[in-house]
């Protein structure tokens, strides 16, 4: 009598462990996949709620004429203010540039002379010694891609793989594709890739520890590596805040100040 009333029972809990088993399985695989064009709406959307954007970190760079590592200050104004501080050892006072779309101002503490002129590519490169546009450097300063030419077009690869979305464009008149892995719980952007129709790499951005504010997703860590110009700027935030109110991004310069117009 106890081994039938055993032998029933196992069959009992084996039974239920089975029925759980596939009902969890069932649950998992009917899950909605988003839509690729609602999920790009989203992750622009994402972007632009960005508004103002204060960090403080650690900035390393490396180009053909320059490597470096220093703690900085940012502050960005969108669409049109950037706002960097350099500073050394024991928070020494090295440098401050600011850049808006019509001109910029790069400030040496230590010399006391300011490079001030009209917005170029040049100009941004002699500041953060990387070849990026402005628009290219809010986005890289805010971990943010943008996925604005993308609104109007479908992936030519929508997938889901693990615990991400991959989307794949075609560019075959540029020679280009791009490639975007998207976190699907946080909808966090972990990584882009844009290279030639052969597999070249170009462009490659990296995001990782993230922290939502305002139901967006901003990574502590950044990297963007400009695979042609053997460039890249790394960024790491200790502090982070998202759209508060910043009063002035004006940089102070002291009377005797050299000023140079570059």
């Amino acid at each position: 009598m106890l081994k039938r009333v055993l032998y029933y029972g196992a069959v009992a809990f084996l039974s239920v462990m089975f029925i759980t088993s596939c009902s969890t399985e069932k649950s998992v695989s009917s899950k909605k996949v988003i839509p690729a064009d609602r999920l790009i709406r989203k992750l622009e959307g994402n972007r632009r709620t960005i508004k103002t954007f204060h960090g403080k970190g650690v900035l390393s760079i490396k180009s053909a004429n320059f490597k470096g590592k220093t703690s900085f200050e940012i502050s960005v104004k969108k669409p049109d203010s950037i706002k960097i501080s350099i500073y050394g050892p024991f928070g020494i006072d090295l440098a401050h540039g600011l850049v808006t779309k019509r001109d910029f101002m790069f400030y040496d503490v230590l010399k006391n002379k300011a490079y001030t002129g009209e917005n170029s590519n040049q100009g941004l490169k002699s500041i953060f010694k990387i070849d990026l546009t402005f628009n290219e450097l809010i986005d890289a300063f805010a971990g943010a891609v943008n996925l604005t030419d993308k609104l109007r077009s479908e992936p030519n690869i929508y997938e889901t793989q693990g615990d991400s979305y991959q989307l794949l464009y075609l560019d075959e008149k540029n020679n280009k594709k791009s490639r975007y892995e998207i976190d699907k719980e946080t909808l966090a952007i972990v990584n882009y890739t844009v290279s030639t129709m052969m597999n070249d790499e170009l462009f490659v951005g990296d995001y990782s520890r993230f922290k939502k504010f305002e139901r967006v997703p901003i990574p502590f860590v950044s990297t963007v590596v400009n695979k042609v110009n053997n460039e890249s700027i790394r960024i790491e935030y200790k502090f982070v805040e998202v759209n508060e109110k910043i009063e002035s991004l004006d940089i102070h310069l002291p009377s005797d100040v050299k000023i140079i117009k570059w």
